[in-house]
């Protein structure tokens, strides 16, 4: 007689839960694949070895118990029993006691290499680049066949259609993956063919995700001359690849938007400036043509001719002032000169002439001035008002 699966099942979780050596275990392993339901309290994570995995449950009773935060790469000792659980068919562990152990060697070496990328420099702020606002090319390196190159290729044509997209699928776990996305990252870096890179993959275990903590990927990131976004797991998962990439996001979703602008958002943005524009513009035009038609009511716009005649008046006036102002300054500069000439009429050697008086010169020119200047039987010249005449010294006399 046939079994049915469920019988079957059932039997085996009977045969399992009867063995008194399987109802009180205790179990070392390292935690991977943690979840914590928090409608619930419970707690669902696998506990793993290097040879094997078993997926393991602690109640929200026992959960309360902790005096730490369990985490995935976290070693644990834990005690409870094993069962089936039916509906999936595999064998697990439900925890009822657990206590820390130490870190698993996965985390080890993740700690290990973050600390000494640190120290080079290789997560420095100043050296990340800025993320173009309107990219033209975007590039997505991730698997073609995971969850996340559908939600960044639907995010990116919802929310930049304008932008073209370059992917270019790559192993993102096992052997050749690393080396997968640092081909692919060559592929850009030298042909220069987009303006922002998204690499990344949806979240798993740290076993999943180690690839992107490998030292080789994380230094070909930073290497890049383009702009990278890291976009690994979920908003709880940490790489190094987030640490050097340009720009963290916590999902692959995310990582499309923050790449691309909303071009939705950007249309209502400039239609809600537009209307403010034109409501200024409006406003400004309508205080304008108060503005003039108050002017047009004024009086040199209704009556422009009686401002002619003011300004003629005014004119009048002011050319009245300057001519009598030119000939005042005229019979100023008469007198002046009038008297200036007297002056120079009196100091004239032909008023002195006139008087009776004499020039008397050698023959060398030089003014006779003095006896001293001459000597008997000197020769010399005498001017006179109409003329000049030629003299000797023929005797001297001195006063007194």
């Amino acid at each position: 007689m046939a079994l049915s699966v469920t019988a079957l099942t059932k039997y085996i979780k009977t045969l399992i839960e009867s063995d008194e050596n399987l109802s009180n275990v205790i179990v070392e392993g390292e935690i991977s694949n943690f979840t914590l339901h928090r409608a619930s309290g419970h707690m669902y994570f696998s506990l793993k070895d290097d040879g094997a995995v078993i997926n393991a449950v602690m109640f929200r009773s026992s959960a309360q118990a902790l005096d730490f935060v369990p985490k995935n790469g976290l070693k644990v000792l834990v005690k409870g029993r094993i069962s089936l659980y039916e509906k999936s068919g595999q064998y697990q562990i439900y925890v009822t006691r657990m206590k820390e152990a130490g870190l698993g060697d996965l985390h080890v070496a993740f700690e290990k290499l973050k600390v000494k990328l640190y120290e080079e420099g290789l997560f420095a702020a100043e050296h990340k680049l800025s993320l173009p606002q309107f990219p033209q090319t975007i590039g997505v390196i991730t698997s073609k066949s995971g969850a996340a190159v559908k939600d960044i290729l639907n995010i990116l044509s919802r929310r930049y259609p304008v932008g073209r997209v370059i992917l270019y699928p790559v192993l993102v776990q096992g052997d050749g993956a690393v080396d997968s996305m640092v081909t692919a990252l060559d592929y850009f870096e030298t042909g220069k063919n987009v303006d922002v890179i998204i690499i990344g993959r949806g979240g798993g275990s740290i076993e999943d995700l180690w690839a992107f903590n490998e030292e080789k990927l994380a230094r070909k990131i930073y290497a890049m001359t383009i702009p990278v976004i890291s976009a690994v797991g979920h908003e709880t998962d940490t790489t190094i690849c987030d640490y050097v990439a340009d720009l963290r996001a916590p999902t692959p979703s995310a990582a499309a938007e923050l790449a691309v602008p909303d071009l939705s958002e950007i249309g209502i943005a400039l239609n809600t400036r537009l209307a403010k524009l034109q409501a200024t513009l409006k406003s400004k035009t309508a205080q304008r043509r108060d503005r003039l038609e108050r002017l047009l009511k004024r009086r040199p716009f209704i009556s422009p001719e009686s401002m002619f005649d003011q300004k003629r008046i005014s004119l009048d006036k002011a050319v009245s002032a300057l001519a009598a102002a030119g000939s005042r300054s005229v019979n100023d500069k008469k007198l002046r000169l009038a008297v200036l000439a007297e002056r120079i009429d009196a100091k004239s050697p032909i008023k002195l002439f006139t008087a009776g008086y004499s020039i008397a010169a050698l023959k060398s020119g030089k003014k006779i001035t003095s006896v001293g200047d001459i000597a008997v039987g000197d020769d010399f010249t005498l001017t006179v008002k109409d003329g000049t005449a030629g003299c000797r010294v023929e005797s001297i006399i001195t006063n007194g």
